[in-house]
C-alpha cells in the first residue's frame, strides 16, 4: 500500500457508503440513522491503478468529555493524525453546516493533505451545497455520489498526484531487495503463510473490545461502561507472542426476541458473519454471570460452525474465592456443554491483562487440534479394537459390519467409516466412536465430524440380472 487514506466528516454524509465502494465489497454498516459507524475500520481501497488503505472513521460531533461521542472523537482524530490524505466529506444536499466549518479548521491545522468531498451531488440538488464549499478555504471541492458511483473519476483525478509524490517517497526510502537467498532454505510457510484469524464473541460489555485493545497494547477499539457499542465486525492484524494473527472484534449477541433495534440485527449478522471466517473462536464469559443460555448458544454456534473453540472467562480479577469458582466453572462447564469436552476453559481479566499469556497458549494448543491428521493405519487398528470393546447393534437381527474408517479433512478433523446399513447405526454409537477419536488421539475441545457410508453403491454388479440358464446347458451335463 502507498499510503493511508481516511475518510472524516459529520455522522450521516455517507463516509461509510463511500468506503465500501473503495474497497469493493460491503463491509461497513450502512443506514439512513446518524452514528451508525463507531470503530475505525481499516480495508484495502483501490480506485483505478491506485491502491492504498482506507480507514472508515465515526461522525465528528462536538464533544470533548469521557461520553460515547467524545471517546469517538478521539479515534477519529487519531485516524487523521496517521493518514497520509484526508477525504473531508460534506452533505451537498444540507451545504455547509457550522460543524462543518468547526472541522474544517481543525483538518487545516492537524491534516497533512485534505480533499473536499461534496457527497450526495446527483442531480442538480447539490450544486448549491458544492459552491457553498468553496468557502471552507480547503479548495475545489469534488462532486460525487458514494452510493450510485457518480464522480470517481474526478476523485482519482485529484488522488493521482498525491498518489505518484508517495510512490516516490517509497521508492528513495526502500532497502535493497535480497536476491541471494537459497531456494532450498526457504519453507513453505515463507510463500503462504496467512495470519491466524481468531473471532471473539460474547454477550454485550463482556469485554471483547477491551481485551483485544489489551492484547495489541493501545486504545485501537472504542470501549465503555455502556453495553452494546461495537456494531461493526472490526479486524486488525498484528502479531501476538511471535505469531500473525487477525483478531474480529464482533458485536455483542444478546436474545433474539430482544433484539429488536434494526441497527444492533445487521451488527449481530456482522457478527456472525466473523465466525464463518475465522478458525478460531474465543467465546468470552463474564464472571459475574457465567454460562448463561445466551452464552450456551453462543458456544453451540461455534461448534456447529466446526471452529476450534476457547472458553475464556473475563474480570477474573473482580473474584474473590478464585479456586471455588473456577471448580464451579469447570463443573458446569462438562455439563451444560458436552459437545466442547476437553476445550480450553481460560480465565483472564482484559482490564489487567492477567491470563493473556494462557489464552495465546489454549488458542495455539486449539489451532494445532483443531489441523491434526491421523493415519489410515492407526485408525483402523483403533477401530478393530473399538469393535471389540463394544460392537454395533445388530437391528432385524443383522450385524452392522464396520469395515474400515480414514480421515478424509482438517479444519474440523472429518472421518468417513464404511459399513453396511449406514442408516441404521444409532446416534448413541456414532457419539461412543467420536468420544473414543477425542480420548485416544488427544483431540480435546475440537468439533469432528463423522460420516457412515456404504459400499453398496460402489458395487458395479449391483443391479446387473443373472443371466438365464441356456437352453443347451441342460444336455451338456
Amino acid at each position: 500500500m502507498s499510503f493511508t487514506l481516511a475518510i472524516v466528516g459529520r455522522p450521516n454524509v455517507g463516509k461509510s457508503t463511500l468506503f465500501n465502494r473503495l474497497v469493493g465489497k460491503k463491509i461497513a454498516l450502512v443506514d439512513d440513522q446518524p452514528g451508525v459507524t463507531r470503530d475505525l475500520r481499516e480495508g484495502d481501497g483501490r480506485l483505478g491503478d491506485i491502491k492504498f488503505t482506507v480507514i472508515d472513521t465515526a461522525g465528528l460531533e462536538d464533544a470533548h468529555d469521557q461520553s460515547l461521542q467524545g471517546r469517538m472523537r478521539v479515534l477519529t482524530e487519531h485516524a487523521v493524525d496517521i493518514s497520509d490524505i484526508c477525504l473531508f466529506m460534506i452533505d451537498a444536499r444540507i451545504g455547509v453546516t457550522y460543524m462543518d466549518q468547526t472541522l474544517a479548521t481543525i483538518l487545516r491545522k492537524n491534516a497533512k493533505n485534505v480533499l473536499l468531498i461534496a457527497n450526495k451531488s446527483e442531480g442538480s440538488a447539490g450544486d448549491a451545497g458544492t459552491i457553498e464549499a468553496w468557502g471552507l478555504g480547503l479548495g475545489e471541492p469534488i462532486s460525487i455520489s458514494a452510493e450510485h458511483g457518480e464522480g470517481m473519476g474526478d476523485l482519482l483525478h485529484a488522488l493521482m498526484p498525491l498518489a505518484d509524490r508517495f510512490d516516490s517517497k517509497v521508492e528513495l526510502t526502500a532497502e535493497p531487495v535480497k536476491v541471494d537467498i537459497p531456494v532450498e532454505d526457504l519453507d513453505d510457510d515463507h510463500f503462504n503463510k496467512k495470519p491466524l484469524q481468531i473471532a471473539v464473541i460474547g454477550r454485550p460489555n463482556a469485554g471483547k473490545s477491551t481485551l483485544i485493545n489489551k492484547i495489541l497494547g493501545e486504545d485501537r477499539l472504542l470501549t465503555g461502561p455502556e453495553a452494546g457499542i461495537t456494531r461493526d465486525a472490526i479486524s486488525l492484524n498484528f502479531v501476538w507472542n511471535g505469531n500473525s494473527v487477525k483478531f474480529f472484534d464482533t458485536a455483542g449477541m444478546r436474545k433474539k426476541a430482544k433484539v429488536q433495534d434494526k441497527i444492533e440485527k445487521l451488527s449481530v449478522s456482522d457478527g456472525l458473519r466473523a465466525v464463518k471466517f475465522a478458525e478460531i473462536v474465543v467465546v468470552l464469559l463474564d464472571a459475574d454471570i457465567p454460562f448463561e443460555q445466551q452464552d450456551l448458544r453462543i458456544a453451540d454456534l461455534a461448534e456447529r460452525e466446526g471452529r476450534a473453540v476457547v472458553i475464556a472467562v473475563n474480570k477474573w480479577d473482580l473474584e474473590r474465592s478464585k479456586q471455588k469458582k473456577l471448580d464451579d466453572l469447570r463443573e458446569a462447564f462438562e455439563r451444560l456443554l458436552p459437545q466442547l469436552k476437553g476445550a480450553p476453559l481460560v480465565t483472564i481479566s482484559a482490564k489487567t491483562g492477567k491470563g493473556l499469556t494462557q489464552l495465546h497458549h489454549a488458542v495455539m494448543r486449539a489451532y494445532k487440534v483443531w489441523n491434526s491428521r491421523i493415519p489410515t493405519a492407526q485408525l483402523n487398528q483403533w477401530l478393530s479394537a473399538m469393535l471389540i470393546s463394544h460392537p454395533p447393534p445388530a437391528p432385524n437381527g443383522r450385524r452392522i459390519k464396520m469395515r474400515y474408517i480414514t480421515q478424509a479433512k482438517t479444519r474440523p478433523p472429518g472421518f468417513v467409516v464404511m459399513c453396511s446399513n449406514p442408516e441404521k447405526v444409532p446416534k448413541s454409537y456414532s457419539r461412543y466412536l467420536v468420544n473414543g477419536l477425542r480420548e485416544d488421539f488427544n483431540m480435546p475441545g475440537s468439533p469432528i465430524r463423522m460420516t457412515l457410508r456404504s459400499q453398496a453403491e460402489q458395487n458395479p454388479f449391483k443391479n446387473k440380472k443373472r443371466p438365464s440358464q441356456s437352453r443347451l446347458k441342460k444336455h451338456l451335463k
